[in-house]
């Protein structure tokens, strides 16, 4: 049976913490690996990408694998062929296919009718990759997760998402601050707070910067709200992370943001390029976890 990885909760806790620690190896040993090789992964990208295409094309080629791009415009999704034939079509032609959509549904779709693996390069619920990149991000810099506060400031969009289930199977204490009527989705939040997250749901950024170790952003208007842009401005202005608001944080405060950045609006240019900035190494660690999640995909002796 395939081993997917739509979510982070396809994790068990022990193989979210392997991977982590597995990641974190990776990228002190410059790694490469023959586990691909006679492999080729697919990557069908509905929606545009920079880091995740190229991280994922470097981290299939390190482990020896080929590596094919698609949009839907490039195929026949394009004209709506159901997804389950394409399923069982690319079941017969490659060993894998990572998957940038819309729908979280779509993946699912993929996933229960195709026999290969699938891995969510980002849809609208859900961004795991991303967050477990983020996850290392934060683990070598501050290895001790239960002292950590953990601050999520904008949109309760996908990444928020996914934040939520990270803070599931890791000790850090996550507090959110979104506008009111743009809360993360709630039954994932229900899920999270059930399981025993440290989880504060607030629409006050100040009160979740406050004291923070780190403070965490995104785009107001993720791809597809393009339309909404202008609405999203206005009620979200209160929320860009600037000088003013990091300086309620903790003084060693660290600031992420998954990137592309709309410098002025969600986060000011002076801190995305100020000290406390790690985004470039956030950005980096996507091409290490992509290599670890590659081994926990289809080394099933590894993790």
């Amino acid at each position: 049976m395939a081993r997917n990885f739509l979510q982070i909760t396809d994790l068990k806790r022990s193989e979210a913490w392997n991977m982590l620690t597995r990641a974190k190896e990776i990228k002190a040993s410059n790694w490469r690996s023959t586990l691909l090789n006679g492999k080729t992964i697919i990557l069908l990208f509905e929606k545009a990408s920079t880091r995740t295409r190229i991280s994922f094309e470097v981290a299939i080629r390190a482990l020896g694998g080929n590596v094919l791009f698609m949009t839907n415009k490039e195929s026949q999704l394009g004209r709506n062929e159901p997804l389950r034939d394409t399923a069982r079509v690319l079941s017969r032609y490659v060993q894998g296919v990572v998957v940038r959509t819309f729908a979280q549904e779509s993946l699912e779709e993929l996933a229960s009718v195709g026999t290969i693996p699938v891995i969510n390069a980002l849809t609208d619920l859900h961004h795991p990759c991303q967050v477990m990149s983020d996850m290392l991000t934060i683990f070598e810099n501050t290895p001790d997760l239960p002292s950590l506060k953990v601050a999520w400031v904008g949109d309760g969009n996908n990444m928020a998402n996914s934040w939520l289930h990270a803070a599931m199977y890791f000790p850090f204490t996550l507090h959110l601050a979104v506008p009111k009527g743009y809360e993360p989705d709630s039954g994932i939040l229900q899920h999270a707070r059930e399981s025993g997250a440290n989880v504060v749901l607030t629409h006050d950024p100040k009160e979740a910067v406050s004291e923070a170790h780190y403070v965490n952003t995104d785009v107001w208007a993720s791809m597809g709200q393009e339309d909404a842009a202008n609405e999203r401005r206005e009620i979200f202005a209160p929320f860009q992370v600037n000088s003013r608001l990091l300086a309620l944080a903790h003084p060693e405060c660290k600031v992420l943001h998954c990137l592309p950045a709309k410098r002025g609006e969600e986060i000011t240019d002076n801190v995305l390029e100020g000290e406390s900035s790690l985004v470039w190494d956030q950005a980096e660690n996507r091409l290490h976890m992509q290599k670890a999640l590659l081994e926990w995909v289809y080394d099933e002796h590894h993790v």
